[in-house]
């Protein structure tokens, strides 16, 4: 009993180290989507929009994103989205990666860096959840199994406000 206890309060410990609540309005931006037209984030006001930033060469950025698309599908009818930011400077990169992780969410590319920039994106994955009036409430480095709970604890608690 006391190692389990000792393993929930590790991973709690590192999950508080990577995971961070901020406050302030999401910087607005428009990408280029993997389907050809611009996205803003604007357009998304009223919505619970998470915002994962992700690179083609990032094994964990790879293991997340089958799981952001389960909540994308489970939640989307309530008002919430995920949008996937490629930060490649190539996109063909990510759109290999995308043939054999298939995924329903929007997929944006940040070729050059500047929305990355903007949201502070320092390691990979790097995931940021705004809520619906545009503020950014969620901020959290890297990935690990289990972290997609704490976003969909997050997500949720969004949702019903």
């Amino acid at each position: 009993m006391k190692l389990v206890l000792s393993i929930i309060a590790l991973v709690f410990s590192q999950m508080s180290f990577a995971a961070s609540d901020i406050e302030g309005p999401a910087p607005d931006f428009t990408l280029k989507s993997k389907a050809g037209s611009n996205m803003r984030l604007g357009e998304l006001r009223g919505q619970v929009v998470l915002i994962n930033f992700w690179a083609s060469w990032c094994g964990p950025c790879r293991q997340e994103m089958p799981l952001l698309d389960d909540m994308h599908s489970k939640y989307s009818k309530l008002g919430f989205t995920v949008l996937g930011v490629n930060v490649d400077k190539d996109s063909a990169k990510a759109d290999k990666i995308l043939k054999d992780i298939p995924v329903t969410f929007p997929v944006l590319y940040d070729a050059s860096g500047d929305v990355s920039k903007q949201y502070n994106v320092d390691a990979m994955p790097t995931t940021v959840i705004v809520d619906r009036d545009g503020n950014m409430r969620f901020h959290h480095r890297g990935y690990k199994p289990g972290y997609e709970d704490l976003y969909a604890q997050h997500v949720k608690q969004l949702i019903r406000e």
